[in-house]
């Protein structure tokens, strides 16, 4: 797996700007420059000093976290910031922003160490350049932990340049300065500078040496862990003045639509176009070579429609006659695909984590229970389907494209096209939406191989509802079979866990099989149950479509069985199922993840992320709390629990429903308690954890990907349903645990995904006595 394993390490008043990024675009300093300053004449710019890079403490033979992944973290200020001379405050985001309030939170980090002005600061956003700007692979729920500190410490240096160019000018000791809301004081004579006067002499200076370094104290933030920040992206949100992926517009482009092959592996066999070209604004009909298999992040290939506007080109598409050869999938049918994984899960399978004699020691139990639980395929079906625009033309490529790794966009492109990676430049738009999808650069490639059979005319590819849902990469289906022995007092003396799911190696390694470390150290292997016979195997099956990583990955199937499987041996044994939830969870406690057989822990140090039984149990007990558990409640209502895990961050959720004498579902509230360790944006941290409420009921109750004769069986949201407006819970209270900045990061985009599903289907048992082991519930509460 190493060599794709960087690819997996997971696995979330600007906008004027945005519209110009094709400006910011060029690798070159020198047009770099230019381009910027055309902007906003910009004075403080990427200078001859070097890039400090964030590896002082990797002291560990195994690099973790920011060192861990490509490129590691850059904190050069000269890189990071630019003042204008009337003041105004340029920082750059350089991670993807799809609604995680990602390009406000690190900016919002350097502004707070800077000592600017928040309402003169302006962000712009970085095209793909990891050996300028670090790593930008947004997802993992990592870009907060990673690049919190280099972020300050870019803000501090900003900082201590203009302090010591003020003192300079003043000529008096740089102690007896200070910088403060966008000035530089001389208390002593009451003297005082604006950053814009300092800014061309600050940049001269060289960049302070990080052990000189004066960081704030967390008392002296104006900005970072409070509720007031505004985000740089909302007046243009709300206004629509926005620039998404599919908002691109160029000189001289044209549309294209593609008709892709509907079953992985299938290739075109023969098609007509003269239909097609008889729509009116239809230009030319382009075959896209079959991509490979395993499929990685290729185009899958097929027959495109280039025309004068996306309508004429879809219309055109539909008119095409093609005859596909569907390939070594095309018999893939999930049901019976179903019976093949359940068979898997009941029989032997290679151990991952094995602890005493589980086999053993559910022989001679008291008691043992078992269960058995199912989770389809998913899409990720964002509110902006995938969309690119490309230019290739003198040998070189440019794309403007709402990706979440544009460094890795750029690198695949270039692969694609046979270019030198030097010649193609990614422009980082928003998106509508990532989720993982948008991590596979497909689409980017689709519209890079178009503009070069149109003669580098710009082409945009905009993938419809359709495109977007029959050839996703899919979120992995699974059957997940426990089994757990119980002593007479009801005590747990053995645990079996197998798990059956196709891995996401498969997209990169052909005929991978068996969940691979980072999928088994989500919610697998990791259990921090007080069981002295612990045995989790891993079921290898083949996959049949493209698998991706998904918001929340592999810990959705693993903690909906997990936290399921607690409730009903609660249950069996009569007791409270949180007490005895916290009965398994133990004493608090702190675990090396290498002691579970988690060789992963999200790429985090086990030394400073051990996982925190604790912290943990403390989650459990602040979400029961505030939802009453324990309180009478009217018949058909009922309260659920789950625990999770997950991108080092613990969340617990309690669901309060109501199931109708007709089977209705409603969702009366919801309380989330959540540890992240101290919160950068809280405002944003409580966001995402409503949204991934919202998203966690839409895959509990509605949402499935089925395939029949290798095609889904869904194509858009009439049949991939989701969770509507009427049906959300009524009330999302987000509970979050306070920590000083000594606790380390946790992630916020995807920990509160996997704990909603299984709390809710708690609740559901709690109010009905029917116990849901299969999702989508669907209409499974009707008599």
């Amino acid at each position: 797996m190493n060599q794709f394993a960087h690819l997996m390490a997971q696995p979330s008043g600007a906008m004027a700007d945005m519209a110009r990024a094709d400006q910011l675009a060029s690798p070159g300093r020198r047009d770099w420059m230019k381009a910027a300053g055309a902007l906003t004449g910009l004075v403080l710019m990427v200078g001859a000093g070097g890039m400090v890079r964030a590896a002082e403490a990797a002291k560990e033979e195994k690099k973790y976290g920011a060192d861990g992944m490509p490129h590691g973290t850059v904190d050069d200020p000269l890189v990071f910031v630019s003042i204008d001379k009337d003041g105004i405050v340029t920082i750059i985001a350089h991670r993807a922003e799809m609604g995680t309030g990602v390009r406000t939170g690190l900016p919002m980090v350097v502004a707070d160490e800077l000592e600017a002005d928040w309402s003169k600061v302006r962000v712009i956003q970085a095209p793909g350049d990891e050996p300028r700007y670090g790593n930008q692979d947004t997802d993992g729920s990592r870009s907060t932990r990673h690049f919190f500190q280099p972020m300050r410490r870019v803000g501090a240096s900003a900082r201590a340049m203009l302090e010591i160019a003020a003192a300079k000018q003043w000529n008096v000791p740089v102690t007896e300065v200070v910088a403060r809301n966008h000035e530089v004081l001389h208390e002593a004579s009451g003297r005082k500078l604006g950053y814009g006067e300092l800014a061309e002499a600050a940049a001269a200076l060289p960049v302070p040496a990080t052990d000189t370094l004066r960081l704030k104290k967390p008392e002296q933030f104006r900005y970072i862990g409070k509720q007031s920040t505004r985000s740089v992206d909302i007046q243009d949100v709300v206004s629509g003045t926005t620039h998404f992926g599919i908002d691109t517009r160029l000189d001289g482009m044209l549309y294209a639509a593609v008709a892709r092959p509907a079953v992985l592996g299938g290739k075109v066999k023969s098609y007509k176009a003269d239909a097609a070209m008889k729509v009116p604004g239809v230009l030319k009909v382009v075959e896209i070579p079959a991509g490979p298999i395993p499929p990685v992040f290729a185009a899958l290939g097929g027959v495109a429609v280039v025309a004068a506007d996306t309508w004429a080109a879809m219309k055109g598409r539909n008119a095409l006659e093609i005859e596909w050869d569907d390939g070594p999938n095309a018999s893939y049918d999930s049901e019976a695909f179903r019976k093949t994984l359940s068979e898997g899960a009941n029989k032997p399978a290679p151990a991952v984590r094995n602890d005493g004699d589980a086999m053993k020691a559910l022989e001679g139990a008291a008691q043992r229970i078992q269960a058995e639980y199912y989770l389809p395929h998913l899409a990720h079906a964002t509110m902006e389907p995938p969309a690119a625009t490309a230019r290739v033309a003198d040998g070189k490529c440019e794309v403007w494209a709402c990706v979440q790794s544009p460094y890795g966009t750029r690198e695949n492109v270039a692969k694609q096209l046979g270019l030198d990676i030097s010649a193609v430049t990614v422009h980082q738009t928003l998106l509508g939406g990532g989720f993982g999808r948008k991590s596979k650069s497909d689409y980017a490639v689709e519209a890079a191989l178009l503009s070069r059979a149109m003669d580098g005319k710009p082409v945009k590819v905009t993938w419809s509802r359709e495109d977007d849902i029959t050839n996703d990469y899919f979120h992995t289906v699974s059957v997940e079979r426990l089994e757990a022995g119980v002593d007479a007092n009801g005590k747990a003396v053995a645990w079996l866990h197998r798990t059956a799911a196709p891995t996401i190696g498969s997209t990169f390694v052909a005929n991978a099989q068996g969940q691979q470390p980072f999928e088994l150290g989500m919610s697998a292997v990791n259990i921090p149950f007080d069981i002295p016979n612990f045995r989790v195997e891993s079921v290898p099956v083949p996959a049949h479509t493209r698998i991706g990583w998904f918001r929340s990955v592999s810990n959705i199937p693993h903690v909906f069985a997990v936290q399921s499987f607690v409730a009903e041996m609660a249950h069996a044994l009569k007791r409270d199922p949180k007490d005895y939830l916290l009965e398994l969870i133990g004493p608090a406690r702190k675990i090396s993840p290498p002691d579970m057989s988690d060789s992963w822990n999200y790429g985090e140090s086990p030394a400073i992320y051990p996982l925190d039984t604790g912290r943990m149990r403390h989650v459990v007990e602040v979400a029961a709390k505030a939802a009453g558990w324990g309180r009478q409640l009217p018949a058909g209502r009922g309260l659920g629990l789950a625990v999770s895990y997950s991108f080092v961050t613990y969340v617990a959720t309690v669901v309060e429903v109501e199931v109708g004498k007709d089977g209705s579902l409603t969702v009366h509230q919801v309380d989330v308690a959540v540890d992240c360790g101290p919160q950068v944006h809280p405002d944003r941290v409580r966001a995402q954890v409503e949204g991934a409420c919202i998203m966690g009921q839409s895959l509990a109750t509605r949402s499935e990907i089925s395939f029949a004769k290798g095609r889904t069986n869904q194509t858009n949201f009439h049949q991939y349903e989701v969770t509507r407006m009427s049906e959300a819970p009524r009330a999302i209270k987000v509970h979050l645990v306070e920590h000083g900045f000594d606790v380390p990061l946790g992630g916020v985009g995807e920990p509160a995904v996997p704990p909603f599903a299984p709390a809710l289907c708690n609740a559901i048992f709690a109010a009905t006595g029917k116990r849901i082991r299969n999702l989508p519930i669907r209409d499974q509460l009707k008599a």
